[in-house]
């Protein structure tokens, strides 16, 4: 599970999520069975799908935001 900095910056989203995507990708070239790719949240999920997220994590979504 891959968690980038939190930014509403989407250019800065796709970098950190692609650098991941990139690394995973490395990953399986070099034999590791690898199949799932579980990066990003709610506020978040699209650009992590774009770059390959394969899960994602949509708990505020479903349940709305903690109370802190």
């Amino acid at each position: 599970m891959a968690i980038p900095r939190m930014t509403d910056d989407v250019a800065e989203q796709h970098t950190s999520f692609r650098n991941v995507r990139l690394l995973f990708d490395a990953l399986k070239d070099k034999g590791h069975q690898i199949d799932t790719l579980s990066m990003g949240m709610s506020s978040d999920l699209e650009t992590a799908i774009s770059e390959g997220s394969t899960m994602v994590r949509i708990g505020t979504d479903l349940l709305g935001k903690r109370e802190t």
